[in-house]
């Protein structure tokens, strides 16, 4: 069993950055990634990262998210930066274990034209 806890989401103007941040319950070594999920819409993947750093984006947020992972506190981050109202959504973090989905909570991101 592994729970993750996102926060640092948050209310921001078009343009702007913001850093949000998830916490998982021990250590993991499968991939690590944000999703997002915005009203009437589909969840999409947003990034990935592997336990060694590699990384894979969306296009649509290539160039302006970076996804990393701090192995030692079992956390993975988002910033975020130069957002756009299409940005807006609930971000979740997730991680697969075998054939098991973790997901978190969810944070939601607003971001204001």
């Amino acid at each position: 069993q592994v729970q993750l806890v996102e926060s640092g989401g948050g209310l921001v103007q078009a343009g702007g950055s913001l850093s949000i941040s998830c916490a998982a319950s021990r250590s993991i070594f499968s991939i690590m990634g944000w999703y997002r999920q915005a009203p009437g819409k589909q969840r999409e993947l947003v990034a990935t990262v592997t336990r060694g750093g590699t990384t894979n984006y969306a296009d649509s947020v290539k160039g302006r998210f970076t996804i990393s992972r701090d192995n030692a506190k079992n956390t993975v981050y988002l910033q975020m930066n130069s957002l756009k109202p299409e940005d807006t959504a609930v971000y979740y973090c997730n991680t697969d274990i075998g054939v098991m989905h973790y997901w978190g909570q969810g944070t939601q991101v607003t971001v204001s034209s």
